[in-house]
């Protein structure tokens, strides 16, 4: 998807919360869903592609850097060798699908726009790398810009719920929150982003305590005041796994409360790794909300 195409009323989220379907092209997803690693992962994250779309993804959010907690860096040529032959064959095969590239390096990031990616997560909102907010305002491109407090490697680890983020203190987690996001928005915007390409994620399951996780999704509404559309990705992530008692794979049906709530109150795109179950959970939503026309 061309930046020429990108103009806000064509944009998935513009009339309807989004479904962007996480393909993690990566040896050590968080997860376990990582498709990297051995011959063939480009044919691999293909096939997925198609199945996301023809199971209702709106967005296919490309990534090659895993950020579950305890994960090493990856080398930039590294992270780029796996997400741009992935991003081409995908903007070769499905042309007029929206690819977001899962990056906060500028330089993957530019390669993944070159080869047909049109949108940029950056779960750094740009501070790791001064080029990326330069490099989106240059490409006219959206931009997510997610709030992050976690510490790399800071993190404590369960045998069977898996790793999470250790939280810092906060005075007022809702105030200090909507202050980091505005200034990250603001920083974006004096760097020449369009207002209307940015898009805010609160980062849930980055720094986050139990409570504060769950506050996030039950109250999107206060994070929209700040006038910006906003991505919720709670799937399969740890806190579901904390209040269920529950290992990744059976975290289906609580990643589905936590959907449901977040387009409830007002959520602009979710992220998932479930696409199929959630985009229906998506569409039911609204429909419950929103009501439908009848042919």
């Amino acid at each position: 998807m061309s930046a020429l195409e990108t103009s806000e009323t064509k944009r998935p989220w513009a009339a309807r919360c989004a479904v962007m379907g996480i393909i993690n092209v990566t040896p050590d997803s968080f997860s376990g869903d990582g498709l990297a690693g051995a011959a063939g992962e480009v044919d691999r994250a293909l096939r997925q592609a198609e199945y996301f779309l023809e199971s209702g993804a709106d967005i296919l959010d490309v990534g090659g850097e895993s950020t579950r907690p305890g994960a090493a860096p990856v080398p930039a040529d590294e992270e780029r060798a796996r997400v741009v032959p992935a991003v081409q064959a995908m903007s070769d095969r499905f042309p007029e699908a929206w690819i977001s590239v899962d990056t906060y390096k500028a330089d993957v990031a530019r390669d993944a726009l070159d080869a047909g990616a049109g949108i940029l997560n950056d779960v750094w909102a740009g501070v790791a790398d001064p080029e990326m907010l330069p490099l989106a305002a240059r490409r006219n491109v959206p931009i997510v810009l997610m709030h992050n407090r976690a510490r790399w490697g800071v993190a404590t680890q369960d045998s069977r719920l898996g790793g999470a983020y250790e939280a810092p203190e906060y005075t007022d987690f809702t105030a200090e929150l909507l202050a980091e996001l505005r200034v990250l928005a603001e920083r974006a915007e004096a760097q020449g982003v369009r207002a209307d390409n940015i898009v805010l994620d609160p980062g849930v399951g980055f720094g986050k305590t139990l409570d504060q996780n769950l506050a996030l999704i039950r109250d999107v509404g206060v994070l929209r005041s700040l006038g910006y559309p906003v991505l919720m990705g709670p799937s399969r992530k740890n806190f579901i796994g904390r209040v269920l008692n529950a290992e990744k794979p059976d975290r289906l049906m609580g990643t589905a409360a936590a959907v449901a709530s977040a387009v409830r109150s007002g959520a602009a795109i979710v992220r998932v790794h479930d696409v199929r179950e959630m985009a229906d959970i998506v569409r039911m939503t609204e429909a419950i909300m929103h009501g439908i026309e009848e042919s």
